[in-house]
C-alpha cells in the first residue's frame, strides 16, 4: 500500500462521525478508499447522510500526523514484519470475511500466514482460579501442537495463559488487541506481546497511537470470534466479556465450547450457562479436535499422548482435596491427619505443581488426575 492509498484509508476510517457502517456503504458504492475521498460531497451524500459527507469533505487536522506515525511504524528497520491489511488484500483472512461486521482495515505484526490458519479462540476470566489458568495453558498448548492457531485478546488471566500455552506449539497464537500496535496493554504483558510478535501474530483495527480506552475492547471480541472455527470459554462469570465472544461466535455459526467447573465457583457460572444454552462441554483438547474434525498433524495421537492432560498418579490427599477450594481445617476433618503432617504433604504437592495455595489458608487441586 502506497502513501496515497494509506492516506485515503486513514481519512475514511478516522474522520469523526463517519463510523464503520457508513464507511462500508461508501466503499461498496465507490469501490475503493481513494475513490470515496475523490468523490464529491453530493455524491457521498447520496450514499450516507449529509453530515458524514460533509465531514469527509476536508481531512481531519490529525490526519497528517497519523499518516506520518503509521508510515514510521511500517518502516521500522528491525523487529518482526509489519503491514496494514484492508478488505480485498490477499492477506485478509477468509474466515473473517464470513463474519458479521469484519474490520475494513487492520494492522498486523508477526507471522502473516497465521491469518489463513485453522483457528480456535480461547477466552475467559481476567481473574481465573489456579485450575482455570492451568486448563487454559494446557488446552492451548495441546491445540497449537495439533495444528490449531489459538486466538485470544492479550488480557490478563485466561487470555495470557492461552497465549503462553499456544506459543509452545508450531501453530502458535494470534493476539487481537484494543490499542494501536505501538502500545501494549496491559503493560504487564509487554514481554508476552514481544514473544507473540516474534513467534505468532498481533493484530488490531485501531490506528497507531491509539491508547487503551474501555470502549475499544468489546468490539475486538467480534474479530476474535470471526477469525476462528470455534470459541472455547475456560472460565467466565455470568457478566463477562468472554460470553460476548461466545455469543458472536454462535451467531456466526461457529462452534462454542465450555469447560465445566465447580458449582460453587462464580468463575464457572458463565461456562455452565453456555452449556445450558447448547455449548459443547469439553474435558480435553481432543474433544474440540474431534468436534471440528480437525486432527491436524499427528493431532489425536499428539493430544492423547501429551502429559499435560494425562491423569496424575493416584494420591490419597489429592483424592481428599477434590477439585473445589478447601480450607486446611476442612482437610483435617476429611482426612483425619494432623495439621503438621498435612502442611508438609501439601507443600510437597504444591512444589510438584499439583496443588495451589489460595488466600485464607485454602488449597485447590490442579490438573485432571
Amino acid at each position: 500500500m502506497d502513501r496515497e492509498e494509506l492516506g485515503a484509508w486513514l481519512r475514511l476510517l478516522e474522520t469523526p462521525g463517519v463510523g464503520r457502517v457508513s464507511a462500508r456503504r461508501l466503499l461498496t458504492a465507490f469501490g475503493s478508499a481513494q475513490a470515496v475521498i475523490a468523490a464529491s460531497s453530493s455524491a457521498c451524500g447520496q450514499v450516507v447522510g449529509a453530515a458524514q459527507a460533509e465531514a469527509l469533505a476536508s481531512p481531519p487536522r490529525s490526519l497528517a500526523a497519523l499518516l506520518a506515525a503509521t508510515l514510521d511504524w511500517l518502516g521500522a528497520a528491525s523487529g518482526p514484519p509489519r503491514t496494514v491489511i484492508p478488505l480485498g488484500d490477499p492477506l485478509y483472512p477468509s474466515m473473517l470475511l464470513e463474519a458479521a461486521d469484519p474490520p475494513l482495515l487492520f494492522y498486523a505484526q508477526g507471522r502473516f500466514e497465521l491469518l489463513q490458519a485453522e483457528g480456535i479462540a480461547v477466552v475467559g476470566s481476567r481473574n481465573p482460579t489456579p485450575q482455570g489458568t492451568e486448563n487454559a495453558k494446557a488446552f492451548a498448548s495441546q491445540l497449537a501442537h495439533a495444528g490449531m492457531t489459538v486466538v485470544s485478546g492479550l488480557a490478563l488471566g485466561i487470555d495470557t495463559a492461552a497465549h503462553e500455552g499456544a506459543l509452545e506449539g508450531p501453530a502458535s497464537t494470534i493476539a487481537v488487541v484494543g490499542t494501536g500496535l505501538d502500545r501494549v496493554y496491559p503493560s504487564r504483558n509487554l514481554k508476552l506481546a514481544h514473544r507473540i510478535a516474534d513467534a505468532g501474530l498481533i493484530i488490531s483495527e485501531y490506528p497507531i497511537g491509539t491508547p487503551p480506552l474501555p470502549p475499544h475492547f468489546p468490539p475486538r471480541n467480534r474479530i476474535i470470534a470471526g477469525l476462528t472455527r470455534g470459541t472455547l470459554v475456560v472460565e467466565a462469570a455470568l457478566r463477562s466479556g468472554s460470553l460476548i465472544t461466545a455469543r458472536l461466535a454462535s451467531e456466526a455459526g461457529r462452534d462454542v465450547f465450555a469447560i465445566p467447573g465447580s458449582i460453587h465457583s462464580p468463575q464457572s457460572r458463565g461456562c455452565h450457562a453456555l452449556i445450558k444454552q447448547g455449548a459443547k462441554l469439553v474435558e480435553n483438547a481432543l474433544d474440540i479436535l474431534e468436534e471440528l474434525r480437525l486432527p491436524g498433524p499427528n493431532g489425536a495421537a499428539t493430544v492423547a499422548a501429551d502429559p499435560a492432560l494425562a491423569p496424575q498418579a493416584s494420591d490419597s490427599l489429592l483424592a481428599a482435596l477434590g477439585f473445589d477450594p478447601i480450607t486446611l481445617d476442612a482437610l483435617v476433618a476429611r482426612t483425619g491427619q494432623p495439621v503438621a503432617e498435612l502442611n508438609v504433604r501439601l507443600l510437597d504437592l504444591e512444589l510438584e505443581g499439583h496443588v495451589a495455595r489460595l488466600p485464607g489458608q485454602r488449597f485447590q487441586r490442579l490438573g485432571r488426575g
